[in-house]
């Protein structure tokens, strides 16, 4: 689980359909990179991390 994607979305007061709506991807795949299931493409990470204000490598480490 990515808790630190959790809290930074909580934080803004986001929903996951938000976020996935301006990432452009579904909310189920939203879900999955916050759950930890899925890893986002760089293009993906790079659009999340945009509207949420974080730096996209985060998702890449360990």
């Amino acid at each position: 689980m990515r808790l630190w994607l959790l809290k930074e979305r909580k934080h803004r007061e986001k929903t996951q359909r938000y976020i996935a709506s301006k990432a452009r991807i579904s909310r189920s795949m939203y879900a999955m990179i916050e759950s930890g299931e899925r890893n986002p493409s760089v293009s993906v990470a790079k659009n999340i991390a945009k509207i949420l204000n974080f730096d996209w490598t985060l998702f890449f480490e360990d």
